[in-house]
């Protein structure tokens, strides 16, 4: 005999089911009801359509720049296999890739490559990476080489290599002033430079044998003095690399903390014996190479580390502030006083002017008082008299 309001196995089972399949039946639908259609704008090509009087040929064309590097780019730029490598340590975000012809003959007259980057220091190192030996200074862009069959340059974050080009000067010039305007442009702190070359010492160097590296295959395929492992970087480290007319080379490297700089010290000091060694703080300092006597102590111990900072806006120098602070107290005293004086003046016209006026209109001078009571001290002398009509007498 069942129970009034007692339910069977089978009914409660059922119940369970149907609850279980709504659940489910609600968690699934619950994502795609919160998709949304997100409408994206492709990224601006690297390369433009026209560059002054060239414009991009159709055939072969790499112009979109999404990043892509194939060995026939790497064959075609002169660059080793181990390029891939290294231009991914520096940071690439794009490649473009381009022959332009001039208008209206369409003759061939330059291939532009185009390496963009993350930051500022992937494209320096970069720029170092692809710069060859021989090629002499420009004065295009932020910095600029060239030489008989190539003109290199870094524009902010980005390379641009010009090669096989049939432009004269001044027709080169005109398309990278006209292609840094297409170019991406650095945002926030992804401009400022790095400070790790800054640091060599100017006195005999060789500026076209300063190279930058951010990673092994990088510091390595620029013919680096050190094992790229003893140099550890993989913990952020940076490094740089530079000859002297003297003989010697000096490497710097750069770490986040002393710690990590003291480990690689000791690690340097270990794989080359013979070099001169240098810690300050993070920055490690090694001499390495046929130095005259002497000369290597000396050039490591005249690096030093300094800060630099930076400011969004110019900051006025103390005295400045002062001197400001000071004008501006006394200005407000000569303001304050000037407009109380005008106030008595204003005041003194109406009050005075006023009284004035009522006397007149009274009948009576506006600039004397008859009725005023005055005691004589003239110095005459009088009798006085006593009596009823007391008085002076005269």
């Amino acid at each position: 005999m069942r129970l009034p309001g007692q339910i069977n196995k089978s009914a409660l089972f059922f119940i369970l089911r149907a609850f279980a399949l709504c659940a489910v039946s609600v968690w699934t639908s619950g994502p795609a009801l919160a998709q949304r259609t997100v409408l994206t704008e492709p990224p601006t090509p690297l390369l433009p359509a026209t560059l002054g009087k060239l414009t991009r040929a159709a055939e072969g064309d790499a112009g979109d720049g999404l990043g892509t590097l194939d060995t026939a780019d790497l064959s075609a730029e002169g660059l080793p296999a181990n390029a891939r490598a290294v231009l991914a340590e520096d940071g690439m975000k794009r490649f473009a890739k381009s022959d332009y012809d001039q208008l209206p003959s369409n003759q061939p007259r330059a291939t532009i490559s185009v390496f963009s980057f993350h930051d500022a220091s992937g494209a320096i190192s970069a720029y170092d990476y692809l710069r060859r030996d021989g090629m002499r200074a420009d004065k295009l862009g932020d910095e600029s080489v060239v030489s008989s069959d190539q003109e290199l340059l870094r524009s902010g974050i980005n390379v641009v290599a010009i090669t096989r080009s049939k432009l004269g000067r001044d027709e080169t010039a005109s398309v990278v002033k006209d292609l840094a305007e297409h170019l991406p442009k650095a945002l926030g702190t992804t401009g400022i430079s790095p400070l790790l070359p800054t640091l060599l010492p100017e006195k005999n160097l060789d500026p076209g044998s300063v190279k930058y590296a951010l990673g092994p295959a990088g510091y390595a395929a620029m013919n680096g003095v050190l094992p790229a492992d003893s140099l550890d970087f993989d913990k952020s480290g940076e490094a740089v690399t530079a000859k002297y007319r003297n003989g010697g080379t000096l490497t710097l490297a750069l770490y986040p903390t002393p710690q990590i700089a003291g480990e690689r010290t000791r690690a340097a000091q270990s794989a080359l014996p013979s070099a001169t060694v240098r810690r300050e703080g993070p920055l490690v300092v090694i001499a390495t190479g046929a130095w005259p006597a002497g000369a290597a102590h000396k050039i490591v111990e005249n690096v030093h580390l300094r800060v630099d900072a930076s400011f969004d806006k110019p900051m006025p120098l103390e005295f400045h502030t002062e001197i400001r602070k000071t004008y501006t107290l006394f200005q407000s005293i000569a303001i304050f006083c000037s407009l109380g004086a005008l106030a008595a003046i204003v005041l003194g016209l109406f009050f005075g002017g006023g009284r004035a006026l009522i006397r007149v209109l009274q009948g009576k001078p506006a600039y004397t008082e008859p009725e005023f009571l005055h005691i004589d001290l003239r110095g005459r002398s009088h009798r006085i008299r006593t009596g009823p009509q007391a008085g002076p007498e005269a």
